[in-house]
C-alpha cells in the first residue's frame, strides 16, 4: 500500500496549514490577545475534524482503487466482486482508524508554554487585518467612484448624444470632402477577387452619388486583412471598411476630452483625479464600439452635397444644429421626391416590359391556319398519318425534336417520291428541285411559308430549356394547315393556346397492347428483340459490354453519338445483325423499331438538377415503343426492380400539361431595340418579365453563360444585337468547355475578318471521337450562318468519316470495356451501382472514426 504511505505526511502538513489558518482567523478580530489555552477551548471539536476531512479525503481521491481493495481485504472485508460505489464507501469509513494524527498533541508541542511565539502571531494577525481592512476600503472607494463616473457618462452621452453626432457630421464632411477632390476612382469589383488588377477609372464625381451610402460600395485601392475564427482572409478595402474605422478612431480620441469638459467639477474636485481619469477612460472606451456603430448608420443616410458645403463651415455647435435642421427637411423632400421618382421608374419599367414583352405571349387569333392536333401514345401512326398529308401538299415542312429525326423523315419522303431538303443548323441538303423540308425544330423561321407544317412531339412545349422552340413554331407558322402530333397530356394545354383558331383532334390508340412482366428483369433472362434502358452514356456501354461477353450481339443508341452512327447502329438492329439493342431514353422519340420487350434496368434519372424516379409520361413514351404490328402483336414491358410501382406509372392517366415554356421571338428583338441596345439589360428584363399565366420563361442560362465570356468586348461592341444573339443561340452542348472555346475563339474571327479556326479533331478514344464530331458540328452551325456551303462540303464528310470510326468502335471496343472505379482503377463489376468501389467508399469516411 505505496500510495497510502505516500498520501498520509501530504494530509498531515495539509492539517497543520490548515489549524494554522484557523489561530489566525480565531486571533485577527481579538481587542485583547486571548490564551492558548482559551483557543483550545473555542476550537477544539472543529480543529478535529478538521483532520479527519483531510485525511477522508485526500486518501479516497488519491489511493487507486486496487490499494482500495487491498486495505479493506486487510480489515477482513470480503472485497472480489463487489460494485465500485461500496468500495469507496467502505474505504472512507474505515480510513478513519489508519494511523490518527492526533492535532492537539501537536499544538501543545508548538504552543503550549510558548507565550512570545503566541504573542507574535496575535500582532502579525492583527497587523494582516488592519491591511486587509485598508485594501477593502481603497477597492470600496474605487467602485464608488466607478459608479459615480458611470452614471455621470451614461447622462453626459444620452444628452448630448445629437451634439457628438454633429461633430462627427462634420469630421465625416471635411474627410469626403478630401477623399473626392484627391482620391482615384476603382472599376466595381468584388472586394475577395485580389487576384484580379484593379483598373483606375478616374476621379470621382458628385453627381453620381447621392447618398454616402453609394461612396462606401466603393474600393479604396487598398487590401487589408480579415480575421476569421480559423483563419485570416485578405479582401480589397471598401470606404466603408475605411470610415469604420475613422469613425472609431476619431470617436476615441474626441469623446473623452468632450465628456470630461462637461463633467461635474464637483466630482473632479472631491475625488482622486487620476482615478477619476483613469475610470472615465475605462468606461468610455467599452462605450465607443456600440457609439461608433450607431452614429456610422445615421451617416449613411447623409446626402454627399450637404456633407460638401458643411465642410466649409467651421464647426460650431448652434451654427451645426441650425444646418442639420435644415438639410432635415430638405432631406425629407428630396427623399419623397426620390420615392416618387423609384415609383415613376418602376411603372416606366412595366410598361416597357409589358410593350416588349407582355403583348407577345397571348393566345393567337385565328390567322386562317387549320390546325390539326393528332393526340395519342407512343407508336400510334401519328406520325405517319400527318406526313402523308403533307407529302400529298404542293408544299410542307416537318420540325423534328431530333437532328436524327429530321434526316430520318427527309430520307422517308424522298425514298418515297417526294424530293425534301435537309435543314438542322449543323447541316444543309438544299434540294432545288424540292417543294418540302424536314428540320429540327430549332430551324423553324416564321417568315416562310407552306401549305402543311408537320410540328412532332409537341408534348415538349413544356420543357425548361427547349419548350419555347414548340411554342414559336406552333404560334408564328404561316400555313394553311398545321399538323401537332403529341400525348395525351398535352391536348388541353394545346387547345388552350390556340385560341380560337379552327382546330380539328385526331385521336389514336394503340393496335398492339401493352404487357407488363410481374417479375423482376434479370440480365441472364435477355432474349432477341429486347431494347434495355438505361439513362447515361457509360450505362449504355457497360451493359452493351457485358452483354456482348455474354454471346449477344448488341446494338446501342445514346444522346451524345453521332446520328448517323445511331442510324447505322438502328439499321443492323433492324436488319437482324444485332439482337438486342441498349438505349437511353433516346429511343423513346420517333424510331420505330421491330422491339418485342422494353426493358428498364434503371427506374431513375438524373434530370439535370437532381436524380428522381421517372415520370408516368416518360415510362409510357418509352414503353410505348415495344410491339410492332405483323411481327409482335404484343409489346412487352419489364422492370428490374419496384414493378409494382412501376406499372402503376405506366397505367395511370397522366396529368394534363400545366404550363408551356416560352423565349424571346424577334418581334420582341425589334420592340427591345426602340429603348435599349445591348444584351445585358436585355436579360436583365427578362428575367424581371413575369411570365403570364400557364407559362414559363426560357431560363436562357447557357446564353448568359457565354454572354459574360464576351460582355464588354469588341465583338459585342461590332455585332448588332440580333447578330449577338444569333451566335449566343447557336445549338451546341456548353457542357464542354473546348466547344465553348471554339465557340469562342470562332466567333471572335468573324467579327474581326480573319479566317475561322479549325476544329481540333481527335480520334484515339471513343470520347474523342464523339467530342470530335461535336466541334465539327459547332463549325458547320457558323459556316451554314455564313452562307459558306462549298467549304461545309469538306466538313461534312469529315463529320461523315469520323461517325464511321464510331461505329467501327462500338463494334468492336465496347466488348472489351471494363468497368472501373473512379478513384482506384479496381475492376467493378457491370452492375455494381455506383461509380467507385465500396473500399474507395469506406476510406472517405475513416478520418471521421474516433480512437
Amino acid at each position: 500500500m505505496k500510495k497510502l504511505a505516500f498520501v498520509y505526511p501530504e494530509a498531515v502538513e495539509h492539517t497543520k496549514q490548515k489549524v494554522s489558518d484557523d489561530i489566525i482567523f480565531f486571533l485577527q478580530e481579538k481587542e485583547k490577545i486571548p490564551t492558548f489555552n482559551d483557543y483550545l477551548n473555542e476550537r477544539k471539536h472543529y480543529i478535529e475534524q478538521i483532520w479527519i476531512n483531510v485525511w477522508i479525503n485526500r486518501a479516497s481521491n488519491q489511493v487507486p482503487r486496487s490499494e482500495k481493495k487491498e486495505y479493506l481485504s486487510s480489515r477482513g472485508f470480503e472485497v472480489e466482486g463487489v460494485d465500485r460505489k461500496i468500495i469507496n464507501n467502505l474505504f472512507r469509513s474505515e480510513i478513519k482508524v489508519y494511523q490518527p494524527f492526533l492535532v492537539e498533541e501537536w499544538l501543545q508541542e508548538t504552543y503550549a508554554d510558548k507565550n512570545e511565539k503566541w504573542i507574535r502571531m496575535y500582532q502579525e494577525a492583527i497587523n494582516n487585518y488592519k491591511k486587509r481592512q485598508m485594501e477593502q476600503a481603497i477597492i470600496d472607494q474605487q467602485r464608488r467612484i466607478t459608479l459615480t463616473i458611470q452614471e455621470e457618462v451614461d447622462k453626459i452621452m444620452t444628452e448630448h448624444r445629437h451634439d457628438l453626432y454633429l461633430l462627427l457630421r462634420k469630421y465625416v464632411a471635411d474627410s469626403i470632402k478630401n477623399d473626392f477632390q484627391s482620391k482615384e476612382r476603382f472599376q466595381k469589383l468584388d472586394p475577395n477577387a485580389i487576384e484580379e488588377r484593379l483598373v483606375v477609372q478616374g476621379y470621382f464625381d458628385l453627381s453620381e452619388y447621392s447618398t454616402v451610402r453609394d461612396l462606401l460600395t466603393e474600393l479604396t485601392g487598398e487590401i487589408h486583412k480579415i480575421s476569421n475564427w480559423d483563419h485570416v482572409d485578405y479582401e480589397y478595402e471598401q470606404y466603408s471598411d475605411l470610415y469604420q474605422t475613422k469613425i472609431y478612431e476619431y470617436l476615441s480620441d474626441s469623446v473623452p476630452t468632450y465628456i470630461q469638459s462637461l463633467l461635474d467639477p464637483e466630482l473632479i474636485t472631491n475625488e482622486d483625479p487620476v482615478l477619476v481619469q483613469q475610470n472615465m477612460n475605462v468606461l468610455i472606451a467599452g462605450k465607443i464600439d456600440h457609439l461608433s456603430e450607431e452614429l456610422y448608420s445615421f451617416l449613411g443616410d447623409e446626402y454627399i452635397a450637404d456633407l460638401m458645403k458643411l465642410a466649409e463651415i467651421p464647426f460650431k455647435l448652434e451654427e451645426h444644429q441650425a444646418i442639420f435642421v435644415q438639410d432635415i427637411k430638405f432631406r425629407e423632400v428630396r427623399k419623397e421626391e426620390e420615392r416618387a421618382e423609384i415609383e415613376r421608374k418602376k411603372e416606366e419599367e412595366a410598361r416597357i416590359l409589358n410593350e416588349i414583352f407582355g403583348r407577345e405571349y397571348n393566345p393567337p387569333s385565328s390567322r386562317g391556319v387549320h390546325y390539326f392536333l393528332h393526340i395519342g401514345e407512343t407508336n400510334t401512326g401519328k406520325t405517319f398519318h400527318a406526313l402523308q398529308r403533307m407529302m400529298a401538299a404542293e408544299s410542307g415542312m416537318y420540325l423534328a425534336p431530333l437532328r436524327l429525326l429530321a434526316l430520318e423523315i427527309s430520307d422517308f419522303l424522298n425514298t418515297n417520291g417526294t424530293p425534301c431538303s435537309l435543314k438542322t443548323g449543323e447541316e444543309e441538303k438544299l434540294d432545288p428541285n424540292a417543294n418540302h423540308i424536314s428540320c429540327t425544330v430549332e430551324m423553324f423561321h416564321e417568315k416562310n411559308f407552306y401549305e402543311v407544317v408537320v410540328i412532332d412531339e409537341a408534348q415538349m412545349i413544356s420543357d425548361k430549356n427547349r419548350g419555347f422552340s414548340w411554342y414559336k413554331a406552333i404560334t408564328k407558322v404561316q400555313a394553311k394547315e398545321v399538323h401537332i402530333i403529341a400525348s395525351r397530356n398535352a391536348q388541353e394545354m394545346l387547345i388552350q393556346l390556340l385560341g380560337d383558331s379552327e382546330i380539328e383532334l385526331i385521336e389514336y390508340k394503340r393496335d398492339t397492347p401493352l404487357e407488363v412482366e410481374k417479375k423482376e428483369f434479370k440480365i441472364k433472362h435477355v432474349k432477341k428483340g429486347d431494347a434495355l434502358i438505361c439513362f447515361s452514356r457509360r450505362k449504355v456501354l457497360e451493359t452493351a459490354s457485358k452483354l456482348q461477353n455474354d454471346g449477344h450481339t448488341v446494338s446501342m443508341i445514346y444522346g451524345s453519338m453521332p446520328p448517323e452512327t445511331r442510324k447505322k447502329q438502328v439499321e443492323r438492329f433492324i436488319k437482324g445483325e444485332t439482337s438486342v439493342i441498349v438505349s437511353t431514353d433516346a429511343i423513346g422519340m420517333g424510331l420505330n423499331l421491330p422491339i418485342q420487350r422494353i426493358v428498364f434496368l434503371e427506374n431513375n434519372k438524373f434530370d439535370g438538377t437532381s436524380r428522381r424516379r421517372l415520370n408516368s409520361q416518360e415510362v409510357k413514351q418509352i414503353a410505348g415503343r415495344a410491339g410492332r404490328k405483323g411481327l409482335y402483336e404484343i409489346g412487352k414491358v419489364s422492370f428490374n426492380e419496384d414493378v409494382k410501382t412501376m406499372e402503376k406509372l405506366l397505367l395511370q392517366e397522366d396529368e394534363p400539361i400545366q404550363n408551356f415554356t416560352i423565349a424571346p421571338t424577334n418581334a420582341v428583338f425589334e420592340r427591345f431595340q426602340k429603348y435599349y441596345h445591348d444584351l445585358g439589360t436585355f436579360f436583365e428584363l427578362w428575367h424581371k418579365f413575369k411570365s403570364p399565366y400557364g407559362t414559363k420563361k426560357a431560363s436562357l442560362s447557357e446564353e448568359k453563360e457565354l454572354y459574360e465570356l464576351i460582355r464588354g468586348s469588341e465583338m459585342e461592341a461590332r455585332l448588332s444585337l440580333m447578330d449577338l444573339y444569333g451566335l449566343l443561340h447557336l445549338p451546341f452542348s456548353t457542357r464542354e468547355n473546348e466547344l465553348i472555346r471554339q465557340w469562342k475563339k470562332t466567333a471572335e474571327a468573324i467579327v474581326l475578318g480573319n479566317v475561322l479556326p479549325e476544329p481540333k479533331i481527335k480520334r484515339r478514344t471513343l470520347e474523342d471521337l464523339e467530342l470530335s464530331y461535336k466541334a465539327v458540328g459547332l463549325h458547320l452551325l457558323f459556316l451554314y450562318r455564313l452562307n459558306k456551303g462549298t467549304e461545309a462540303i469538306y466538313w461534312e464528310r469529315l463529320r461523315e468519316e469520323i461517325s464511321l470510326l464510331v461505329h467501327e468502335k462500338l463494334k468492336t471496343e465496347v466488348k472489351d470495356m471494363q468497368k472501373r472505379c473512379r478513384k482506384c482503377n479496381k475492376k467493378l463489376s457491370w452492375d455494381h451501382r455506383f461509380p467507385i468501389c465500396d473500399s474507395c467508399y469506406s476510406q472517405r469516411f475513416r478520418h471521421y472514426d474516433y480512437v
